[in-house]
Formats: C-alpha cells, sequence, structure tokens
C-alpha cells in the first residue's frame, strides 16, 4: 500500500483539533506536547539517517549569512575551485643550446630559478636544441627532461646559422597547437643564446604595454646608424608577436632563406616582408659586457638598470654579473658552509 504523507499529517491534525475540543481545558498540552514530539523524533532521524544534508546546510547558510568559521571556509575548499587570475602576457624564452652543454645549462636554469616570480606574467623559459646523436646524450638529456622538462628537441641537424632558429620559430605553431584552450599559447616568443642573462622583472616590465601584434624587440643593430636599412635585432636575445611567429611558419621568404648570420637573416626576412613594423630598440639596457675600454653603444660595463647582458662566455664572467646584481644577497648563514 502507497503511504500517503499528505493524509496522514491532516489525521494527525483532525485528531489533535478533536481532542482540544472535546477536553480543551486538559489536552491542549497533550495535543502540543503530541506535536512537538513527533517533529523532534522526524527531526532525529533524519539526522542519523542523513547526516550530510545538516552539514551541507549549514554551510551554505553560513557563506550567505555571517562571515563563514575557518572550519567552514575549510570545508568550502572542497567546493569551490581556486580562480587563477589571467596574466597581462605570456612569454616563451627558447635559449638555443647544444646537447652536450650539461654544466651551462644546468648553470642556467639555477640562475632563472632563482629569479623572484614576475607578477601577472607568464614566463617559460626553455632550452633548444636539434636532434640527439649521441648514446650517452639520449640518457643524459632524457635525466634533464624527467627533472625538469624544460627541453625542446627539434628535428633538424645541429647548426648555429644553416637554419637552427628558423626551424625553432618555424615549428612552434604546429608543436603547441591546443595549449591554451585553443587561444594564443604565447603573446611573445624569445630566442636568446645561452651567454646571455635576463633581469625577468625588468624584461616584463619593457613588454606589459607594447602592441601584441607585428612586434620586433631587442638590440638594435648597428646601434650607431640604427636608421639604417639593413638594421636587426641583435642576436644575444630579440623578441616576437605570436603573429610574427605563425607567419615564419607558413611563409615562403623565411623558408627559402635560412642560410648565414641568424640574427641578421632575421632582419632581412621580416625588412623584405614589411613585417615587425612595431620596432623595440633596447639600448642600452641591453647590451655586451664589456671589461676593458673602447666603450661603444652596445658594448660597455654593467649597469643597475640592465635589462638583458650577453658575453658571458666563461663562469668568471657569470660570477662577476650575478655579484653585481646580488643574485646571492638571499644566502643564509649556515654552519654548514665556510663562505670567505
Amino acid at each position: 500500500m502507497a503511504f500517503n504523507y499528505k493524509t496522514t499529517a491532516f489525521s494527525a491534525s483532525g485528531l489533535a483539533q478533536e481532542a482540544m475540543k472535546k477536553k480543551p481545558s486538559l489536552n491542549t498540552s497533550y495535543a502540543i506536547a503530541f506535536v512537538l514530539c513527533a517533529a523532534a523524533m522526524t527531526a532525529l532521524v533524519f539526522f542519523v539517517v542523513y547526516p550530510n544534508e545538516f552539514r551541507l546546510q549549514s554551510m551554505v547558510t553560513s557563506r550567505c549569512g555571517s562571515r563563514p568559521s575557518s572550519s567552514s571556509s575549510s570545508s568550502l575548499s572542497s567546493f569551490v575551485e581556486p580562480v587563477t587570475p589571467e596574466p597581462d602576457f605570456r612569454l616563451l624564452i627558447g635559449i638555443l643550446s647544444l646537447p652536450d652543454s650539461y654544466e651551462r645549462r644546468h648553470l642556467v636554469r639555477d640562475i632563472y630559478a632563482l629569479q623572484p616570480d614576475v607578477a601577472n606574467a607568464r614566463i617559460d623559459v626553455r632550452f633548444v636544441f636539434c636532434n640527439l646523436t649521441k648514446e650517452e646524450q639520449r640518457v643524459l638529456v632524457a635525466m634533464e627532461i624527467m627533472l625538469y622538462d624544460d627541453i625542446i628537441i627539434l628535428d633538424c641537424a645541429e647548426n648555429m646559422d644553416n637554419g637552427k632558429t628558423y626551424t625553432y620559430f618555424s615549428s612552434l605553431p604546429k608543436m603547441l597547437d591546443g595549449r591554451n584552450g585553443g587561444g594564443r599559447p604565447y603573446d611573445y616568443v624569445m630566442k636568446a643564446d645561452d651567454d646571455t642573462y635576463f633581469r625577468l622583472q625588468l624584461l616584463a616590465e619593457s613588454l606589459r604595454t607594447l602592441p601584441r601584434e607585428d612586434m620586433y624587440h631587442g638590440l638594435i643593430t648597428p646601434c650607431l646608424n640604427w636608421r639604417a636599412r639593413d638594421h636587426y635585432m641583435s642576436g644575444m636575445g630579440y623578441i616576437l608577436s605570436w603573429d610574427l611567429v605563425e607567419w615564419i611558419a607558413t611563409a615562403e621568404t623565411p623558408r627559402k632563406h635560412q642560410a648565414g648570420p641568424e640574427d641578421k637573416v632575421m632582419g632581412t626576412w621580416l625588412r623584405e616582408a614589411r613585417r615587425g613594423k612595431n620596432e623595440i630598440n633596447m639600448e642600452p639596457v641591453m647590451y655586451d659586457y664589456l671589461e676593458r675600454e673602447p666603450r661603444t653603444c652596445y658594448r660597455h660595463e654593467l649597469v643597475p638598470d640592465t635589462v638583458g647582458v650577453h658575453r658571458l662566455k666563461n663562469n668568471w664572467r657569470w660570477a662577476t654579473a650575478l655579484t653585481y646584481f646580488n643574485a646571492t644577497v638571499g644566502l643564509k648563514p649556515s654552519n654548514l658552509y665556510h663562505m670567505s
């Protein structure tokens, strides 16, 4: 037989009313007690059988009303996903390397890992080289990838000025297809040398308000005559907006002209195609490090507002630059080491 809740509730109410009519002075309290007792028993059974319903109702009430306590905030964290703010821009820094350059990669990797996070920007640093050719490379590079996941291996024979930069830029659209929900994976892409030190905070500030289209950023060479028709951005490190990366991947001009000094070749591509019109010259805060005179517009001593410094060819030069920019200022004292 089906249970009729409405009929039962009505009958209980009717019984209570009949009781009150017959003996109003004595049975009113019995009727009230009966109803309250029935309600309490129903609540008790419901609480025992469905305890989570009371917990959820409590959380919802505390969120909508007064400020939730720490315990209810903790409970809500399992229901509400954290919201990650959209960065102002995304930058990929591709540092051209060689498969056997393990020591240099470890040094540069540590240097960038120790720099503070840049607010409201995503900056990814990756090491880029061509196909592996030795068995030890396949083992040691595989270990790097497993530990750091910061290596891009291109399908090319290792070279410096015979198409490696073209392969890097032209491979990225297909390689990164589907990232970032189908939108642009990056706003900007940099090609950098492994003897260049970039200070990421200042580099990011130089990009925040720049165009996201047709943008070519770096140190113009020759800097003494930067209006010269054949100028280009120094290979120490230059940045292209994503639309230019996509153009390189599909255009005939870059594909047919790959040989030659890679930075100069890049300038030729853009000039012939009338692209990269938003040129951003970073002289004098991007430069080659010079220990002795003569000083020039692109080669000089270290300066405080440096964005990028080039020609750090050995560990002594790296140490000199890192000391100048206080890279180890956060080292904590300890009995485990003696630093004289």
